[in-house]
């Protein structure tokens, strides 16, 4: 896949800083937004955006692209994780949710009791990487079962021969995402059969960055995030094959969209709420986002989606349309 390396996940405070100076430099800027979009006409106001980490790279790629096409917009993109998200979307904070897994059913309750609705549009694929240290020799597949042996709640295991037998007495340190992070409720989900549960005693953060430093610097580090943030970091961490029941699979943009890459692979989410959409400006974001969210995905070095995937999000959009004129 031929993806631009220039937009990335470090990029998104680039993206914010970028949006503030564009909106600066336009007349206008209230949060109603002024103009409309689909005649050509020029769009003023605020599109705040909060939720995944793993998304926002994606929700800035977006707020870029959308940039050279109504300048006087100011798209803000933040990151408090998925849970983070929906608790700010679900009292009316922001126009949108980044999420990295579905709304959850208590996310739904507190949007209900607040009069928030919402639409919902899976705009791009990851899955999730397990990684080791370049020095780690031994660890080149792992199964469901010995990642649950280490995660779960309770385990004792501190060592890679706890793991295998075969494998060196060489300590395990583990890090991955924070409580907050969608990645951690999908991680948790899919590995150990529970959202939420998991082992506590490992260094957890919604910063990717503290699980590249912290494993790509312990001979027997361990951790888990998004695909996308593999391929950024590779020179620093060795991926690790999945063996999900049908033998050891490596993410890549052609396991995830065939199902091969079994159960880590993922859909990811935006969530506009339908007060956000009454303005001119998010409106005009989201349908932009849909629209492109094939080379939003290649730019952010994310997984597009397949061809069933992106008929279901069309669909989606022309719905959005019909209810929106």
């Amino acid at each position: 896949m031929n993806i631009s390396t220039s937009l990335r996940r470090a990029k998104a405070p680039l993206a914010l800083t970028a949006a503030v100076m564009l909106t600066a430099a336009a007349c206008g800027g209230a949060d109603a937004g002024s103009g409309g979009g689909e005649d050509g006409g020029k769009l003023s106001g605020k599109v705040a955006i909060d939720g995944s980490s793993t998304v926002a790279p994606l929700s800035s790629a977006a707020s870029e692209l959308y940039a050279e096409k109504q300048p006087g917009v100011q798209v803000t993109v933040a990151t408090s994780g998925t849970g983070g998200g929906f608790k700010k979307f679900c009292v009316g904070e922001t126009d949108i949710s980044d999420a990295s897994r579905p709304i959850k059913d208590e996310e739904i309750k507190t949007c209900g009791e607040n009069n928030i609705k919402y639409k919902q549009f899976a705009i791009a694929n990851d899955g999730l990487s397990v990684v080791v240290s370049k020095e780690n020799t031994w660890a080149n597949c792992l199964t469901v079962a010995q990642l649950k042996k280490i995660w779960e709640p309770g385990s004792k295991v501190n060592n890679w021969n706890q793991v295998d037998p075969k494998f060196p007495n060489e300590p395990l340190k583990l890090f991955g995402a924070g409580t907050d992070s969608g990645t951690f409720d999908y991680f948790t989900d899919a590995i150990n059969g529970e959202e939420g549960a998991s082992r506590t005693d490992y260094s957890g953060s919604e910063d990717d960055n503290v699980t590249v430093t912290g494993v790509s610097g312990t001979k027997g580090g361990l951790g888990y995030f998004g695909f996308s943030y593999y391929e950024e970091n590779a020179d620093k961490l060795k991926l690790v094959d999945i063996d999900g029941g049908g033998g050891c699979v490596k993410p890549s943009v052609s396991t995830v969209q065939d199902g091969s890459y079994t159960p880590l692979g993922r859909q990811l989410f935006i969530y506009p709420s339908d007060a956000g959409l009454k303005k001119p400006q998010v409106l005009d974001f989201v349908e932009f986002y849909v629209e492109n969210n094939k080379k939003i995905a290649e730019d952010a070095k994310f997984i597009p989606l397949n061809d069933k995937q992106e008929k279901e999000l069309q669909a989606a959009l022309e719905e959005l349309k019909k209810a929106t004129k």
